[in-house]
C-alpha cells in the first residue's frame, strides 16, 4: 500500500511563516502579529486562532513563491 501525496494544497498546514498577513514585532512580550487579524501574541497566531476558534485560520494567504 503507498501513502497518500501530502503535496495537495488542502493537505498543507497553514503555517504563519508562510502567510502574508504574518509579522515579527520589536515587542518582547508580544513577538508574532497578524494584520489580518489586527493582534500581536506571545506564540503564533494559528495557535492562538486554532485555539480559540477550534479551526485553522480563515485569513491565511500565501506568499508568492520565488522563482
Amino acid at each position: 500500500m503507498s501513502k497518500p501525496a501530502d503535496n495537495k494544497p488542502e493537505a498543507r498546514v497553514q503555517r504563519c511563516n508562510d502567510c502574508v498577513h504574518f509579522f515579527i514585532t520589536y515587542e518582547v512580550h508580544f513577538r508574532y502579529g497578524c494584520r489580518a487579524l489586527d493582534f500581536k501574541s506571545q506564540r503564533l497566531p494559528m495557535l492562538d486562532v486554532l485555539e480559540a476558534s477550534g479551526q485553522p485560520c480563515q485569513f491565511f494567504q500565501g506568499k508568492p513563491r520565488r522563482p
